[in-house]
């Protein structure tokens, strides 16, 4: 079989990707990327292009990639086990803190079992697409606003969904009353949307899942480490756990890298033994799985519900700053600040000049994350922000709207 060879020719096999890659930044869509090294002693700022900078736009909610304790762990794991697992999880690359780790997932949303994957969108595509597939007669029931990697877990079933009005129960439950009681039925949902920082209505979906004999499919992932008493999310903060599955991770909040699933034992067994991208794929490596340990010992922890503490003083603050300044954004209920900037060129060069003039980088949000016309700014203010910082944001943030 002969290969392709190593420069192809635009107007051959890759010419028409070329051209709608012109497209692309033609409409303005086109995405670039900002590399950015984080300096763990000076948590919040990066080194860009030699220049140090400041990041507003970090999923790092609580600060814990720079924990020093958190960091230790991973080194001295390093040193004992090496760099990486060597292997998939069913091939030399479980180790005894994969085990250690799903245990207490489990036990922490009060599940029977608990499921690591490499990251929190392996997680949803691999485990909807999965037990889906088995299930072929379920029919899905999915939030407009869903993140893209439970969309296409969903799609990529084939089985028949449903896709209702973000957060709209009364939407919801007409098309659950559509189907019989018999009819297998999974209500897929977030409990926190990234883009509005809204929350949606658990309890209430959760009743309709019962009084429809649904199963729910829950993703936590914006709020784990940032809700509830210990972190476990929005569940653990209003005492709910009648939803069926839960997925959170750990490259947010707890600031290391994996998600998981919780929910049945054979259910996920299932999945453990079925799905691809479980199977097939290398491991997360001990010494960052030893890391989100002893990032769940500090979260968990009097010190973890100080961050989340601060965390909210501080996404008020923002506001608050952000009000005085006659800067429109969304108030949200969540710890997400999203700074309403309508238009996609007009984002695009704020965020620009925001980088280049005052040494701040945050990322602008536009379509198709966003629908045209909602481009905004996700900000977030980790505990570790001051107030002196947050001032100086929002008035280089006032000058650079001005004048745009």
């Amino acid at each position: 079989m002969s290969a392709l060879p190593l420069e192809t020719p635009p107007h051959s096999v890759f010419g028409g990707l070329h051209k709608r890659l012109e497209d692309l930044k033609e409409s303005g869509l086109y995405r670039e990327f900002t590399p950015c090294s984080y300096l763990a002693a000076e948590p919040g700022h990066a080194i860009h292009r030699g220049r140090r900078i400041q990041v507003w736009c970090t999923n790092d909610y609580l600060g814990m990639s720079q924990n020093p304790e958190v960091m230790e762990a991973q080194i001295a794991s390093t040193r004992r086990h090496g760099t990486g697992n060597g292997g998939s999880r069913n091939i030399a690359g479980t180790s005894e803190a994969h085990v250690d780790l799903e245990n207490r997932l489990a036990a922490w949303h009060r599940a029977p079992r608990a499921l690591v994957f490499s990251s929190g969108y392996v997680a949803n595509f691999e485990t909807l697409s999965t037990l889906l597939a088995a299930v072929p007669e379920t029919v899905v029931f999915s939030d407009s606003l869903n993140h893209r990697s439970l969309i296409e877990g969903i799609r990529a079933s084939g089985n028949d969904k449903h896709v209702f009005p973000h957060n709209d129960v009364r939407a919801l439950e007409e098309l659950l009353s559509r189907y019989d009681t018999e009819r297998p039925k999974l209500i897929v949902f977030e409990s926190v949307y990234s883009m509005d920082g809204d929350i949606a209505p658990i309890r209430e979906i959760c009743d309709l899942a019962d009084r429809y004999n649904a199963m729910t499919y829950l993703d936590e992932t914006h709020a784990i480490g940032v809700n509830g008493p210990t972190g476990a999310g929005i569940c653990e903060e209003i005492g709910e756990y009648r939803p069926t599955f839960v997925q959170g991770v750990f490259g947010k909040a707890v600031g290391t890298t994996g998600g998981y699933v919780a929910g049945p034992d054979t259910a996920l067994d299932y999945v453990r033994s079925h799905a691809p991208g479980f199977i097939f794929t290398t491991t997360i490596p001990r010494s960052s799985l030893d890391a989100t340990r002893r990032s769940l010992d500090v979260v968990q922890s009097a010190e973890g519900a100080e961050l989340r503490r601060a965390l909210r003083e501080n996404a008020g603050r923002m506001r608050a700053a952000l009000h005085a300044a006659g800067i429109d954004f969304i108030d949200a209920e969540s710890h997400l600040v999203p700074v309403l900037v309508p238009g996609g060129e007009r984002v695009k060069r704020i965020s620009r000049r925001l980088l280049d003039e005052f040494d701040i980088y945050v990322q602008p949000i536009n379509y198709p994350s966003v629908a045209k016309g909602g481009e905004r700014f996700r900000v977030t203010v980790a505990p570790f922000r001051t107030p002196q910082q947050i001032e100086e944001f929002v008035r280089a943030l006032r000058v650079c709207l001005d004048e745009s």
